[in-house]
Formats: structure tokens, C-alpha cells, sequence
């Protein structure tokens, strides 16, 4: 009788190898589209609590054409991987090792011609995320996490490691969403404020690019609604292994999504998440 063999595994670096072919392949398809005019499907339609609809979700060739790329990509690399992807669901759902793309995150900052978007890319063992990275291949910035660290690399190519900068009062930490408009919940609309009034300053419009700037040092939380796993799995390395933590406004594990809130210094994140949860 035959046995069942364990999943091969592999070693960081070579997943890391991977984890950037594949952004380098997805970059060549978002460029390719990024500042031109292409056509725009709305994938939802929904409404807020004020009866107000919400749920302008675009999606593009360039969404469509950078998974289709990181797929064959990963297929010829590691086939017995899984992935799991924005625009083309779920492939290989038993697989131990299972990669977790959106491949333009920030699709309306990507449409506006705004460079605050970028290629996420995560891949998790079972349910811990061990693997992120984050291209944004317009202005030639990439973010990852190493094994016990995390880095950047700027436009002239240089490298650099990422560290979060210490915050421990609400009051000097600046904070940043993508849009108030997001929050879809009173509530939750509600428990942002609070936090808001407490912050010495806020920003709108980051989208991914607002988790690396924290883990870069440049500000210190970003709070969000409503996420799913691909638009936070390849942020939480990157995110924690800078010096900062990322988790849901529960405290729980951040991988599956939900509302959100990343910080660079855990004193921050504590103090914000007890007026998120008051």
C-alpha cells in the first residue's frame, strides 16, 4: 500500500526567491495598463447603514491579466502549492503551503492614476501568514519580510531594513485609513472617531501603501473595516517583523481579515484598540 508523502518543503529563501518573480511578473501587466484608459467592471453592489450604496468594487484587465501571470508563475515554480486570489478564487485547497494575492490593491487609487496602490503577495503555512510582500512597480518600491526582519528597497535599487518608530501616547501618533466612507457600521464609524479625536494627526488614501509606510516609521497606525485575507496576509510580515503588531480591533489574528488595526508601537495599538472597543 503506497504512503502518503508529507508536502515538500522549502527553504525561506527559496520561497522569498518566488514571492518576487512573482511581483516582477504581476508588474508587467499592471504598468502596462496603469495610467491608460481601460475598461472598469463593478464587481459589487451594496449599501451602507444610511441606505446609501457603498459597494463600488473595480476591478480591470490589469487585476485580471497580474493574477493570471503569478499563477502560471507559481505553477511552474511550486505547483503543489495552493493559491488563493482576488479575482480567480481558490486553487489547490488542500495544500498545506497556500499563497494569498491581490493583485492591485488600491483599484481606485490605481484608476485615478494615484501611485497608492500595490501587488500583494503572502504566503502562509496552514493559518500563520510566514511570508509578505508588497511592489508597487510605478514608483519602483518593494516591502518584505525576511525571516526575523523586514525590508525595503527604494527606486535606485538599494536596500534597506524596516523599523517601526516608537509611539506610546495616542496623542502624538499619527493615523491613517483608506476612507472614512468605509466604515459601513455606525458603529464601527463611531469607534474610529474616537480614535481619530485622540490622534495628533490623519491621513485618507493609503490603502496597502499606508502599512508600509508605518513599517517604514513614517506614521504609526492604520486603522480599516471590512477587509478579507488578501488585502491584509502579505501586510502582517512585513508589519510585525518591523516592530509592529497587526490584529483584528478583537486582538485576534489579523490573517482572515475583517476590521483591522495595524500600529508600530504595541503601546499604541493598545491604547487604540481599548477606544475601538469601548
Amino acid at each position: 500500500m503506497s504512503q502518503i508523502r508529507p508536502p515538500v518543503l522549502h527553504s525561506y529563501s527559496q520561497i522569498l526567491t518566488c514571492a518576487h518573480a512573482l511581483a516582477d511578473v504581476a508588474a508587467v501587466e499592471t504598468i502596462r495598463y496603469f495610467r491608460s484608459q481601460t475598461a472598469i467592471e463593478d464587481k459589487s453592489a451594496a449599501y451602507d447603514y444610511t441606505g446609501n450604496q457603498y459597494g463600488f468594487d473595480p476591478v480591470t484587465a490589469a487585476d485580471r491579466g497580474a493574477e493570471q501571470a503569478i499563477r502560471r508563475e507559481l505553477a511552474r515554480r511550486f505547483p503543489e502549492h495552493g493559491i488563493h486570489g482576488e479575482e480567480f478564487g481558490l486553487h489547490n485547497a488542500q495544500s498545506r503551503h497556500r499563497w494569498i494575492v491581490d493583485p492591485i490593491d488600491g483599484t481606485a487609487a490605481f484608476l485615478m492614476g494615484w501611485p497608492m496602490w500595490g501587488t500583494l503577495i503572502a504566503l502562509a503555512d496552514g493559518d500563520t501568514p510566514i511570508l509578505g510582500l508588497m511592489d508597487q512597480p510605478f514608483t519602483r518600491e518593494r516591502f518584505w519580510s525576511g525571516e526575523a526582519a523586514a525590508f525595503t528597497r527604494a527606486p535606485d535599487g538599494s536596500e534597506r531594513q524596516l523599523k517601526t518608530r516608537p509611539c506610546a501616547r495616542l496623542e502624538d501618533a499619527v493615523l491613517s485609513t483608506t476612507h472614512p466612507d468605509f466604515f459601513r457600521e455606525a458603529r464601527d464609524l463611531e469607534a474610529f472617531a474616537r480614535v481619530k479625536q485622540a490622534a495628533r494627526n490623519t491621513r485618507y488614501g493609503g490603502d496597502c501603501y499606508a502599512y508600509a509606510m508605518l513599517a517604514a516609521g513614517f506614521s504609526d497606525l492604520v486603522i480599516e473595516t471590512g477587509l478579507k485575507s488578501y488585502d491584509v496576509a502579505a501586510l502582517i510580515p512585513i508589519v510585525e517583523r518591523a516592530g509592529g503588531v497587526m490584529t483584528t480591533w478583537s486582538g485576534e489574528p489579523a490573517l482572515e481579515g475583517g476590521n483591522i488595526i495595524a500600529a508600530g508601537d504595541p503601546r499604541a495599538h493598545a491604547a487604540a484598540l481599548a477606544l475601538l472597543t469601548r
